[in-house]
């Protein structure tokens, strides 16, 4: 008997546009998301069940053009698809799955990213929507606003630091608490600058790998200092270290 299946139907991931591409007229909407991809890489090394995307298109429904966010996150789905990995995100090749956070962060050039953009979100069924301002702030806006759909309507979110339960992460700028802001300013690929971090739940934020590797190495030398400052000691004590 014939077996009818209208997802085979469907067209694939390699048979869709990656993206809408509209070249990036800013850098910093490349570098941001791959610094919060970089951050998720070391601290989610160990997990397979997580795709973030960066200016790549979201396919929702057949014959509709494709919805492409700065960044978004996916739960719940393969991390890696393929030996080349995605090309495009499409839903009804996984599992129906729409990602639970997208980010946009607004360039030189306004793109509907407070209007449009929050209704195809919402329509979408996107959790969170983060908008990011890295350069500048537009009149009454914040430089970061996080919202929650609520009822489907986002609500925006309260706080330097947002907690996202479902995603047992929070996002925020460098975080301001204690010293200056030039205190709290981040590198990344050489650039220091305010940036996106990932934090847990008691605020504290996400090491970059790179950080990381530099905080190991202060480690190291402070401890070979301290050994050869006591080796110094012993031997202004007349006791030989190559004795004890």
């Amino acid at each position: 008997m014939f077996s009818y299946n209208p997802l085979d139907c469907l067209p694939s991931s390699a048979e869709l546009p990656d993206s809408d591409d509209t070249p990036v007229d800013n850098e910093l909407q490349i570098l941001i998301p791959n610094l919060l991809l970089a951050i998720l890489s070391f601290i989610w090394q160990n997990r397979d069940d997580w795709f973030f995307g960066i200016n790549m298109g979201i396919y929702y429904a057949p014959n509709q053009g494709a919805i492409v966010p700065d960044g978004f996150l996916s739960l719940g789905v393969e991390r890696f698809v393929g030996e080349n990995g995605r090309s495009s995100y499409v839903l009804w090749e996984e599992d129906g799955i729409v990602p639970i956070l997208a980010l946009e962060v607004v360039s030189q050039t306004y793109n509907g990213e407070y209007e449009q953009k929050k209704i195809d979100y919402a329509q979408l069924g996107i959790l969170y929507y983060i908008i990011y301002a890295p350069t500048r702030l537009r009149r009454k806006r914040q430089r970061l606003e996080v919202y929650r759909l609520v009822e489907g309507k986002y609500v925006l979110q309260s706080g330097d630091i947002v907690w996202m339960p479902e995603i047992a992460l929070g996002i925020g700028r460098d975080s301001p608490l204690g010293g200056s802001l030039l205190e709290h300013r981040g590198t990344y690929q050489g650039r220091t600058r305010e940036w996106l971090y990932w934090y847990d739940q008691n605020g504290n934020r996400y090491q970059t790998l790179e950080e990381t590797l530099i905080k190991q190495q202060q480690q190291l030398e402070q401890t070979q200092q301290q050994l050869q400052e006591l080796l110094v000691k012993l031997q202004q004590q007349g006791i030989d270290p190559n004795r004890i």
